[in-house]
């Protein structure tokens, strides 16, 4: 028999696909997810992940295992998360705001189980300006907002990525760029960006960088508040701007086109909300947005 550990680091690893990460999750040490991993393989008897220096992949057997445990963990994760709320009596109203289109649909997919995993809290959804984001946390206009990862402000605690994904160049869409497969971070250097507020340096440093890796300077434009904005400004020919790849989906339009940057980091998203007012109801939120986001069926 497995032990619940065990079955925490292999799924937590076999979601992130990078050590480093999922014991960031687990709050645990990459040693100790290392060694869990290893004691499974032995144990079974066969490898569960396949490692090099770059990469982690799930194996085939590791990927069979992956698919028949995670719905049984899911049903045993969702029994004691609603033990946990009955026994901590999570109840009241929950305000989640969230800035980008993706990040609304799984928001509302999340508060949709919610309904029936914490009946006796109202969940309600509502978008917030890019501008807004951190100041409806800190106002208490909201209780947990979805937006860019990393978020550096010791104020404010930042749970794990619930979308990943490609970075991708907004441009006009008869910028240059636009016919071109990818592109590099050093070829920033050619372009002007959209500027949004400075919400936050973590936020601006992934979205509107200052430099190439170089050292070459990156032209600001004129600012934006919301997304909306930016992509308009983008299309009118005012400027650039750095986006996920889901936005093909979310906000495809004739005049823009989005190219893949292909060596920038991916661009990571997930709930944040204030550390001192990290109630049961929030961290039990957090949680089940985490499990809706892995399932993958929000989108």
């Amino acid at each position: 028999m497995l032990e619940r550990h065990e079955l925490d680091a292999f799924l937590t690893v076999a979601e992130e696909l990078h050590f480093g990460r999922a014991a960031q999750r687990l709050r645990v040490s990459t040693t100790r997810v290392s060694q869990t991993i290893r004691k499974l393989e032995r144990r079974i008897g066969s490898p569960l992940f396949h490692r090099t220096s770059r990469r982690v992949e799930l194996s085939t057997l590791g990927g069979q295992l992956a698919a028949e445990l995670r719905p049984a963990w899911a049903r045993i994760a969702t029994a004691v998360e609603s033990a946990i709320a009955a026994g901590h009596d999570i109840t009241g109203t929950l305000r989640v705001a969230f800035v980008s289109a993706a990040g609304g649909k799984l928001m509302l997919r999340a508060a949709e189980v919610a309904a029936t995993r914490l009946p006796g809290c109202d969940v309600q959804v509502l978008e917030a300006r890019i501008v807004d984001a951190l100041p409806w946390l800190r106002s208490g206009q909201a209780d947990l907002i979805h937006i860019n990862l990393p978020v550096y402000d010791d104020d404010l605690v930042a749970g794990p990525d619930l979308i990943r994904q490609e970075t991708m160049l907004a441009v006009p869409a008869g910028h240059p760029f636009a016919g071109r497969p990818a592109i590099t971070m050093e070829d920033l250097a050619e372009t002007t960006f959209v500027q949004i507020p400075d919400i936050g340096e973590g936020y601006l440093s992934n979205r509107v960088p200052s430099r190439t890796p170089s050292g070459r300077p990156i032209a600001r434009g004129p600012h934006a508040r919301t997304i909306n904005e930016v992509l308009a400004m983008v299309a009118a020919g005012r400027g650039v701007f750095t986006v996920g790849a889901l936005s093909r989906r979310y906000h495809a339009r004739p005049d823009l086109a989005f190219v893949p940057i292909s060596d920038a980091p991916p661009l990571r998203c997930g709930l944040v909300w204030r550390a001192d007012v990290a109630t049961p109801a929030i961290g039990a939120f957090a949680e089940l947005a985490r499990e809706v986001a892995a399932a993958g069926r929000w989108s």
